[in-house]
């Protein structure tokens, strides 16, 4: 397993990862499989998405937002960031990418994201 940190500056923030996710497949010698790319965080999720039009990404977060306000009077708990944990809990902790060749096998217009809901923080993902 391959551990990556990484340091968020916003809540509501998509920061695309996949880069350091094929380090991550270099480093480990994975030359042909599947990998997990896995986040222990509940406040934060992972994804894989379009990386070639922006408008996306903002237009998933808007939607989220919309979705699961940051404020509600529906919300018992007490931390503050119920919105957090639910768009989290939708996007999900995990993604599985298959590996060809020591490469990632995305799409063409494929991105990995770390999807940030309660930043800014410091974040790990976890690659195996």
């Amino acid at each position: 397993m391959k551990r990556i940190e990484v340091t968020t500056k916003s809540k509501d923030q998509f920061l695309n990862i996949t880069n350091a996710v094929q380090d991550a497949v270099f480093h480990l010698g994975i030359s042909t499989g599947v990998i997990t790319v896995f986040t222990p965080h509940t406040t934060c999720g992972v994804t894989i998405n379009e990386n070639a039009d922006p408008d996306v990404v903002h237009d998933i977060l808007a939607h989220l937002a919309n979705a699961v306000p940051w404020d509600s009077e529906l919300y018992l708990h007490q931390g503050g960031n119920s919105a957090a944990h639910i768009k989290a809990s939708l996007i999900g902790s995990s993604v599985s990418i298959i590996v060809d060749n020591c490469k990632l096998k995305l799409g063409v217009w494929q991105a990995i994201y770390l999807c940030e809901f309660d930043g800014p923080r410091a974040r790990e993902v976890w690659i195996g």
